[in-house]
């Protein structure tokens, strides 16, 4: 289902590419949003998670609306969540929420999201990746072994609206 999900999705943001936006538009429009959490927004414009790099290109930072699929929630509150790709050579993303203003429920592991806000290159310290392995409940050994800071792509979610399977 996911796999067949960001194909089309995939070949929606290609066709926009390629000046076709009404194709794209139908195609998003057809996603029903299950919750809404954040800032008021719509699914349009929402891109695929794995085109993110690619959009970021040499940029530090930039606006945008994210298609995704939860990975992991912090498990304290809610106040963390990662988004991954189908594709192993895209790496997982973290996403933090704006001013700590709302929290995500823990149980959205594999449920299908849009995040709207904005990307960025973090480099995460190593105190830091500890504290969130700690959140996500892995291993003091697995906790331990984090050793070195890791610099990645990170979002910052003003709004995250939860999609219908």
């Amino acid at each position: 289902m996911f796999k067949k999900f960001f194909l089309l999705v995939g070949a929606a943001a290609l066709l926009s590419a390629c000046g076709s936006p009404s194709s794209q538009q139908s195609n998003v429009q057809t996603l029903e949003v299950e919750q809404s959490f954040g800032a008021p927004t719509t699914v349009e414009g929402a891109i695929p998670y794995a085109a993110l790099p690619a959009q970021m290109g040499n940029k530090d930072s930039l606006a945008v609306k994210v298609i995704g699929r939860v990975g992991e929630v912090c498990q304290k509150k809610g106040c963390w969540m990662t988004i991954v790709a189908d594709s192993a050579d895209v790496p997982e993303m973290r996403v933090t929420f704006k001013d700590y203003a709302f929290f995500m429920p823990k149980d959205l592991a594999g449920k299908r999201v849009i995040i709207d806000g904005f990307a960025y290159i973090s480099e995460t310290s190593v105190e830091e990746l500890r504290h969130y392995a700690e959140d996500a409940g892995k291993s003091p050994d697995e906790i331990a072994d984090i050793t070195q800071p890791r610099r990645e792509l990170a979002f910052e979610a003003a709004s995250v609206l939860v999609l219908k399977n």
